[in-house]
């Protein structure tokens, strides 16, 4: 049996489809198709029903994804023994949050093409949780630790939250003393119901029931307060990035939260992933604690 046939049934079974697998592997759909069928020719079994959903796993192909997975460990272990320290190089895709991904990966991934000049980081933000066990990235970040799943969990970094406003918005709305003062201005955060975790549920610090302008995106949140829209709870850590705006009501609002860093459970044989992922939480802590430490204390 080929890997190479392997390799490909995975990333078709991980990604359900031919087009989602090919554009992982940088083959066309018709290419994933045929080889596909090679393997299913060559197993005597069909591996694959095309659904209106895309490409789900018989049960004959359920069995072979463990077997595949043992191959996929043992290819990656010979070539990280065939290469050495070059090995730290390749392609490093990394999940995370949009507020992580914007604000503080930019930096990490600069800091770590640095180190290994092999290393091609791929950063995707996705406003919710990433199925390591589909191979959607090789580690991922996450705003709170899963519950389930074969997974090796390791946290991070605290990071700090405080209610921040423009001073162009606080030079002329209503003051802003106490909480009960927020019943007269604007607040700006998550839509309700595309909150992905409950650690990202800010506005029930506030107590108030409802925020007029709502995004999935901490990044557009931001710029809504950067705008002057109104108030929201942010990231200390993306207050830098956002000229204008300031810390308000620190005495009376003030969260902390921690990244973890997820990766799937047959990765901790490998030693590139290893060293990529301390590499990684290292630069994260240090460009949060930098980060952090420009964020004016005195408030508005």
């Amino acid at each position: 049996m080929d890997w190479d046939d392997l390799r490909i049934f995975l990333a078709v079974a991980r990604a359900e489809s031919l087009s989602g697998a090919g554009r992982r592997l940088g083959l066309d759909a018709s290419t994933m198709g045929r080889r596909v069928a090679r393997l299913e020719d060559a197993t005597g079994v069909t591996l694959f029903l095309k659904t209106p959903q895309g490409y789900a796993l018989t049960e004959e192909g359920a069995r072979l994804i463990p077997h595949a997975e043992a191959a996929e460990q043992a290819a990656a272990a010979a070539a990280e023994a065939a290469s050495g320290e070059a090995g730290i190089g390749g392609q490093l895709r990394i999940g995370a949050p949009d507020g992580c991904a914007n604000y503080l990966l930019p930096q990490v991934a600069r800091q770590l093409c640095e180190a290994y000049p092999g290393l091609e980081v791929q950063i995707v933000a996705l406003p919710r949780v990433f199925n390591l066990s589909k191979r959607e990235a090789d580690m991922a970040i996450g705003v709170s630790p899963p519950e389930t799943g074969r997974l090796v969990v390791q946290r991070l970094v605290e990071y700090r939250l405080h209610l921040a406003g423009h001073r162009d918005y606080l030079a002329r709305a209503a003051a802003l003393t106490s909480l009960a003062d927020l019943r007269h201005h604007r607040l700006i955060g998550y839509i309700p119901d595309m909150i992905f975790d409950r650690e990202l549920d800010y506005l029930a610090e506030t107590g108030v029931e409802a925020a007029a302008i709502t995004s999935n995106s901490v990044s557009v949140q931001m710029q809504a307060i950067r705008a002057g829209a109104g108030l929201g709870i942010v990231h200390d850590f993306a207050i830098p990035f956002t000229p204008g705006v300031i810390p308000v009501l620190t005495d009376k609002i003030a969260l902390s939260r921690s990244f973890w860093l997820l990766r799937h459970a047959d990765d901790r044989a490998s030693r590139r992933l290893t060293v990529l992922a301390e590499a990684l939480a290292q630069a994260l802590r240090r460009e949060v604690a930098r980060l952090e430490g420009m964020v004016p204390r005195d408030g508005w």
